[in-house]
């Protein structure tokens, strides 16, 4: 499977799952995670897959700062439901990256390790999604703006071709190029812009 050369660009994101480490899985328990890790999670790659590696990784960073974020150790709360709109999408990436899962979890290994309801919806107080670290209790709440990163209006030409499957191979192949261009944006040109991770 090839992915577009971008994807290398973005930076890697490690952490440290001391679960992988007892069970011989991760040497140290650390494990490398990349973008492209998120895009064989969805199945695809967007803005909304791109937003929650960014949302994610920040957070994440914001609540361990040069130290190595331990997976596992990460309560992950949604202000909205799980069903609605992109939220279960982002959730998966979150997931990914945190451990943090509902009731289907992985339930612990001697009474440690579990990571059933670590991840919750519709959380009282939580205006986009609050990261809170299990040791220390610290907490961050982030959401996010990718209006400041436009796509091409070319693209609200194609989508009705591809949509109704009478794009040329030409207009497939040119929405495509676009719509991961626009992803790239946001994850290379945009990877520090303050202004689309939000940090509370």
């Amino acid at each position: 499977m090839a992915f577009p050369i971008f994807f290398e660009e973005v930076p890697a994101f490690v952490v440290r799952d001391p679960l992988a480490e007892i069970l011989g899985a991760a040497e140290g328990g650390l494990i490398e995670y990349r973008f492209a890790d998120a895009v064989r999670l969805a199945g695809h790659s967007c803005p909304t897959v791109a937003g929650a590696w960014l949302m994610t990784t920040r957070a994440l960073r914001a609540l361990y700062g040069d130290a190595v974020p331990e997976r596992g150790a990460v309560a992950v709360a949604f202000g909205d439901d799980q069903g609605s709109g992109v939220t279960g999408v982002i959730a998966s990436i979150a997931t990914l990256l945190t451990g943090a899962s509902g009731i289907g979890g992985f339930k612990g290994l001697g009474g440690r390790f579990s990571r059933r309801d670590l991840l919750s919806f519709d959380a009282a107080g939580v205006e986009d999604i609050r990261f809170t670290r299990r040791d220390t209790g610290a907490s961050v709440q982030v959401g996010l703006d990718l209006s400041h990163v436009p796509g091409d209006s070319r693209m609200g030409m194609l989508l009705p071709a591809l949509l109704s499957g009478t794009a040329t191979v030409e207009e497939k192949q040119l929405f495509g190029e676009l719509w991961q261009d626009r992803v790239r944006r946001i994850l290379i040109d945009h990877h520090d812009d303050p202004r689309l991770v939000l940090i509370r």
